[in-house]
């Protein structure tokens, strides 16, 4: 089996899928951007785009409505102030399309499910400037400050059930990747589904798919990323912090897109792409405390497990995401949903 041979309705319409065609607002940010602080006409605004005047107006009102520095002056419009950082549909220029954005939304997976369900296209983007019940792993809360990214990605694989966890070790590795490369620091990845720097957590990610029968009908991915929000425990940490200054979010999430049409391109087959993951897994080797069910426990450090935990070293995953355990009794492997896994000293 081969990425190619499994995605057939994949696509991330950053490759082939573009309509070339954009809005009269991701027009007007494209042309102002270029020439910052310079006047340009409506009337050659309006002739750039064959609408109105009238229409290019109604275009910058907008903008200025939701927080562009659009300054409107006799002779024409121009962009003032300090770049922005919005997750505006219009902003991402001819792939506009394909993005839905709320300012604040319960969760990006609640509105990601609802559009799957009214049959939105493969490579839908769901971004919220906050989320008031952001869900993490067995419905765990996600705490969604602004300032951080929040999105999920729709996609219709087509696959088997058996094969979709090739999609999530694919959209971990392209978080991980990502945030090592625009904050410069090494990202790991924390079975099942977080990415670590050091010893803080930085990101997560959230999978739910519909299937019909034994196919795959389509799969929601959903992402979280502490970029420029507040964190509120010493054990989580943020770009903002390991740069000292604000971090792009609109440059974050086009950077994930392309990686993961990267990772798409090569065509992988789920063994190679287990190996990556395991490549850049955080703890292999280490001990853990392995703890049946999906318990929370903070503070674990005894030597001694409790009745029902085991103890064991984790050596990573294999290709169905199954966590890979070395214990004195033998190798087992666990499910994300049988048990949870705590490194220890």
């Amino acid at each position: 089996m081969t990425w190619e041979k499994i995605s057939v309705n994949l696509i991330f319409y950053m490759v082939n899928d573009v309509d070339k065609g954009i809005s009269t607002k991701a027009y007007l940010l494209e042309r102002l951007r270029a020439n910052r602080n310079t006047l340009i006409s409506g009337e050659v605004l309006a002739k750039e785009l064959a609408v109105s005047r009238v229409a290019v107006w109604k275009a910058v009102q907008v903008l200025k409505k939701v927080g562009y520095s659009v300054a409107v002056e006799e002779g024409g419009y121009r962009l003032a102030g300090n770049e922005e950082d919005f997750l505006y549909p219009w902003e991402f220029g001819d792939r506009e399309k394909f993005f839905r954005y709320w300012v604040s939304t319960d969760s990006t997976m609640n509105r990601a499910k609802e559009l799957a369900q009214k049959e939105s296209p493969s490579g839908t983007v769901i971004a919220a400037e906050t989320q008031t019940a952001g869900r993490g792993r067995n419905g765990r809360i996600w705490v969604s400050n602004p300032g951080g990214l929040f999105f999920t990605l729709l996609v219709r694989p087509g696959c088997t059930v058996r094969e979709y966890f090739f999609y999530i070790m694919a959209v971990h590795i392209a978080v991980a990747g990502t945030i090592s490369a625009l904050c410069g620091k090494e990202a790991r990845l924390r079975w099942p589904n977080d990415v670590y720097i050091g010893d803080k957590k930085i990101g997560g990610i959230l999978s739910e798919f519909h299937g019909e029968g034994d196919c795959v009908t389509w799969l929601n991915l959903g992402v979280g990323v502490n970029i420029n929000n507040r964190t509120l425990t010493p054990e989580s940490v943020s770009c903002l912090d390991l740069l000292g200054h604000p971090l792009s979010r609109k440059a974050v999430l086009v950077q994930f897109l392309e990686n993961l049409a990267r990772i798409q391109k090569s065509a992988p087959t789920p063994g190679e792409l287990t190996k990556e993951w395991n490549r850049n897994a955080l703890g292999r080797g280490r001990q853990v405390l392995i703890i049946p069910g999906n318990h929370v426990r903070r503070g674990v450090s005894r030597t001694d497990p409790a009745p029902g935990e085991s103890r064991g070293r984790f050596w990573g995953i294999d290709p169905s995401g199954r966590g890979i355990i070395k214990t004195p009794a033998g190798i087992i492997r666990i499910s994300p949903a049988s048990a949870s896994l705590y490194f220890v000293k």
